[in-house]
């Protein structure tokens, strides 16, 4: 049985940024993590929509590998692998931004 990816979206620098969003892009944003919950972990490595990316130039709360996928066309999502979870740091307008 696959496991079900869970989101945590509890970092106050994702919600600052969420809340930020335009309402066309927080759409974007929801539909992007509605279609996260309900594929596999390999799915979202391999998935060539979502782009998911190790950063190697920054590092999680505790030392973790960060990873940036694609919310949408226009911009990108920061985040880590705990487990089953999927905890979102950030988000980034800029995608280079997302690097650094």
């Amino acid at each position: 049985m696959t496991e079900t990816i869970l989101l945590d979206l509890n970092s106050p620098t994702f919600q600052r940024d969420l809340f930020a969003l335009e309402k066309a892009e927080q759409t974007l944003l929801l539909s992007t993590l509605k279609r996260i919950r309900i594929i596999t972990w390999q799915q979202v490595y391999t998935d060539t929509d979502l782009k998911w990316e190790a950063i190697h130039s920054r590092q999680g709360p505790s030392g973790q590998r960060l990873y940036s996928f694609r919310v949408s066309r226009s911009f990108r999502a920061v985040g880590y692998r705990d487990g089953q979870w999927l905890r979102i740091l950030t988000l980034h307008i800029d995608h280079d931004s997302a690097y650094h």
